[in-house]
C-alpha cells in the first residue's frame, strides 16, 4: 500500500513512500507495529545495527518524534505501539506503569509443566492455569529468578493451556525475559529458547498476540490482534523482508547473511526471480534453496558466486556468478527497489549491477528525510546540483534525479556509465537531461575543486582499495580523511556531504573521525551528521561484525 507525504515540502510529488507491512495503525498519537521476529526493538549500542524502533524514526519525517514505552526481545515477534507526541507517551506510560495494558502472548512447548521449582512462587489458577511470582535480576546473558528477595524486580505471569502444546501467557508486569523465565519455572520451556532449556528450533516460539490501551485522546479502548505464524517456514531474513517491505515494492534483499543465519562466510540475496549465493568455495550450503520461503513456490534459478582474491585478474566469465540450477537469467533483467527499477546481470563480471546494502541511503535521497535530527535541504532535491562520484550503475544518481535533481555521474568504467544511463531509462529519466562524467574520480573531483564547482549533494562510495600511477594507492582504512576533504570543496554552502565505506577492519569512531577531520581540512564545518549502519536484513553477529558505515554530513553554510 502507498501512501503519498503531502506534509514534507521535500518529497518529490513523483515518488510515493510504500507504508511499511508491518505498521498496523496508525493516527496523530500512535503507532502500532507488528515487529517479526529477529529485529531488536532499538539499536543495541551506538553504530550498530538499527532496531525496529531506530528504523522506523528515521524513515519518515512524521515518525521523527516517536518514543518507546515497551520492549520485545529480539526473538519474539508480536504487536508493539510507539507513542508520536507528549500526550502519548505521558498517557501509555502511565497505563504500563499501572498495569492497564492488556498484553496477551502466545507460545509454544514440548513439555508438560512440572511446577515444582524453587526459583519462582508458582499458585493454580481457580478456572485451570498457573500463576508464577518472582524477582528477576539479570546474570550474564540471562535474567536470575529468586521467590523472594531484595534485590531485583517483582514479575508476574498468568498461563492458561490452549491445548497441543500451545499456551497463552498473561503478564501482569513487563520485566525482562520475563514470560520465558517463568515458562522454564513451570518446568515448560519454550521451544527455541535454549537460554532457558527449551529445545532448539529456528526461531523462538514467542509471540505478543494482543495489545489493548485506552487511546490518549478520546478515552476509547483500542484492541489489536495479531495471530501467530508459528508454523510459517520462513528462513533467514523472510519475515524481516516482509515487515520491511512489500513484493510490489522491492524484490531484490539479502536472504541470508552468513553468521547471523548459521552459515558464516555465506551470503544469499534475492534478486528478482533469482538466487545469488556468494561464499567461500564451490560448494553452498545444502539448504541454500531453503532461503526462498516455500510458500513462494521456487526461484527461477540458482547462481553461484565464488569469493576471489584474484577478481582484478580474473576474465568476464570467470569472474560472473555460474548458474548451479535453474533457467538462467536474460542478459539484462529489471529488480525493484523501493518502487524503482534497477537493471541486473550475471553476465558482466563479479557484480550484478546494485550493492543491495545501501537501499535504505537511496531512499533517503527519494524521500528528502535522512535521519530524525538531521535537517534535510529545503524545497528538496527539485532543481539542485548532485554529484555521484564512484557512481557504478548509477543507482545513488537515480534517486536524486527522480527527486528532482541535475545529477553528474562520475566514474571510472565506460561500461558502467552506459549501464547507469540504461537505469535512468528504465525509470524514464532522460539521460541527456543529466552529466556522465568518464575518468578517474579523484583527479575530476580536484578538477572541479580547482573550477569553482559546488554541488548541492556529494554522494562518495568509493572501493576499499583502488591505485593509480598517478596519484597511488587509496585504502580506505589509512586514506578517507583525504577523500573526505577533498569531497567537501564541493559541497555549497549549507549542502549535504554523505560519505560510504565497507572497509571491515575500520571501526565507525574511526570512520567518523576521518571524515571530520577531512572535512575539517577543508575549511568546512559540521552542522549535523547522521551515522547509518548496514540495513538490518544484514545483520550483526559475534563472528561477522558490521562492514558497512555511512554517514550524511550537512555543511555549515
Amino acid at each position: 500500500m502507498g501512501v503519498q507525504l503531502m506534509d514534507s515540502p521535500a518529497i518529490a510529488p513523483a515518488w510515493s513512500s510504500f507504508l511499511p507491512p508491518c505498521v498496523r495503525h496508525e493516527d496523530d498519537d500512535l503507532l502500532v507495529v507488528a515487529k517479526p521476529h529477529g529485529w531488536n526493538t532499538h539499536a543495541p549500542a551506538p553504530h550498530s545495527g538499527e532496531g525496529l524502533y531506530d528504523w522506523l524514526r528515521d524513515r519518515e519525517p512524521r515518525w521523527a518524534s516517536l518514543s518507546i514505552l515497551h520492549r520485545l526481545d529480539r526473538d519474539t515477534s508480536g504487536l508493539l505501539v510507539f507513542g508520536k507526541g507528549d500526550r502519548a507517551n505521558r498517557s501509555l506510560a502511565a497505563q504500563f506503569a499501572g498495569r492497564a495494558v492488556g498484553k496477551v502472548y502466545r507460545l509454544r512447548t514440548d513439555a508438560a509443566p512440572r511446577p515444582r521449582r524453587s526459583d519462582a512462587l508458582v499458585e493454580s489458577l481457580p478456572h485451570g492455569g498457573w500463576r508464577v511470582t518472582s524477582w528477576l535480576a539479570k546474570a550474564g546473558e540471562h535474567q536470575a529468578s529468586r521467590p523472594r528477595g531484595p534485590h531485583g524486580a517483582e514479575a508476574i505471569t498468568e498461563f492458561q493451556t490452549v491445548g497441543a502444546g500451545e499456551w497463552i501467557a498473561r503478564p501482569q508486569t513487563g520485566r525482562t525475559h520475563q514470560i520465558r523465565v517463568h515458562a522454564a519455572a513451570l518446568g515448560m520451556p519454550i521451544v527455541g529458547d535454549p537460554l532457558y532449556g527449551g529445545s532448539p528450533a529456528p526461531r523462538l516460539f514467542l509471540h505478543a498476540e494482543q495489545l489493548g490501551f485506552v487511546h490518549p485522546l478520546d478515552g476509547r479502548r483500542m484492541e489489536f490482534v495479531e495471530p501467530a505464524a508459528f508454523d510459517a517456514r520462513l528462513p533467514g531474513t523472510a519475515a524481516l523482508a516482509r515487515a520491511m517491505f512489500g513484493e510490489g515494492e522491492t524484490n531484490a534483499h539479502r536472504c541470508w547473511h552468513g553468521a547471523a543465519h548459521g552459515h558464516a562466510g555465506w551470503h544469499v540475496d534475492r534478486v528478482g526471480d533469482w538466487l545469488l549465493v556468494a561464499g567461500e568455495g564451490m560448494e553452498p550450503p545444502g539448504e541454500v534453496a531453503g532461503a526462498w520461503p516455500s510458500e513462494e513456490g521456487q526461484p527461477a534459478g540458482i547462481y553461484l558466486k565464488s569469493w576471489r582474491r584474484d577478481v582484478r585478474q580474473a576474465t568476464r566469465e570467470e569472474a560472473c556468478p555460474a548458474l548451479i540450477s535453474g533457467a538462467a537469467a536474460p542478459p539484462r533483467f529489471d529488480v525493484r527497489e523501493n518502487g524503482v527499477r534497477y537493471g541486473l546481470s550475471m553476465e558482466e563480471g563479479y557484480s550484478a549491477g546494485l550493492f543491495l546494502d545501501q537501499r535504505d541511503n537511496r531512499r533517503r535521497l527519494l524521500a528528502g528525510h535522512v535521519g530524525h535530527a538531521f535537517p534535510w535541504l529545503d524545497g528538496g532535491l527539485a532543481g539542485r546540483a548532485v554529484l555521484n562520484a564512484f557512481a557504478y550503475t548509477g543507482g545513488f544518481g537515480v534517486c536524486a534525479a527522480m527527486a528532482g535533481a541535475r545529477v553528474t555521474t562520475l566514474d571510472l568504467s565506460r561500461k558502467y556509465l552506459e549501464w547507469a544511463r540504461d537505469n535512468f531509462r528504465r525509470n524514464s529519466l532522460a539521460p541527456g537531461e543529466h552529466d556522465f562524467v568518464f575518468g578517474d574520480c579523484f583527479d575530476w573531483m580536484g578538477r572541479f575543486a580547482r573550477r569553482g564547482r559546488r554541488f548541492d549533494v556529494v554522494l562518495v562510495d568509493p572501493p576499499t582499495f583502488s591505485r593509480s600511477k598517478d596519484r597511488g594507492d587509496f585504502r580506505a582504512e589509512k586514506d578517507y580523511a583525504r577523500l573526505a576533504g577533498l569531497a567537501a570543496r564541493l559541497v555549497a554552502p549549507g549542502g549535504v556531504l554523505f560519505c560510504s565505506t565497507n572497509a571491515a577492519r575500520l571501526a565507525p569512531e574511526d570512520f567518523l573521525g576521518m571524515l571530520r577531520a577531512g572535512v575539517a581540512s577543508a575549511g568546512r564545518a559540521v552542522r549535523s551528521l547522521h551515522y547509518a549502519p548496514q540495513p538490518p536484513d544484514f545483520p550483526v553477529a559475534r563472528d561477522e561484525p558490521a562492514y558497512l558505515k555511512t554517514a550524511w554530513l550537512r555543511m555549515e553554510g
